[in-house]
């Protein structure tokens, strides 16, 4: 994966453990149906999570059961 850079991901997010849960939980959103939030030229979940996330249209809440 060239874009988004990991370094850009993980300045939108605390840790690189949060960035992987972030984009899993979305990219699953994504499977079961969810609208994108975000133009991209890829249509592979996990990758369409990613941009979300860099282009901030996606947020996370943590809290002591995990990443909501």
């Amino acid at each position: 994966m060239i874009y988004p850079s990991i370094d850009s991901l993980v300045q939108k997010v605390d840790s690189k453990y949060t960035l992987v849960i972030a984009a899993a939980k979305r990219a699953r959103q994504l499977v079961e149906g969810s609208s994108k939030k975000i133009e991209a030229k890829t249509s592979k979940p996990v990758s369409i999570a990613l941009y979300e996330i860099e282009n901030e249209k996606v947020f996370y809440k943590r809290t002591k059961s995990g990443i909501k």
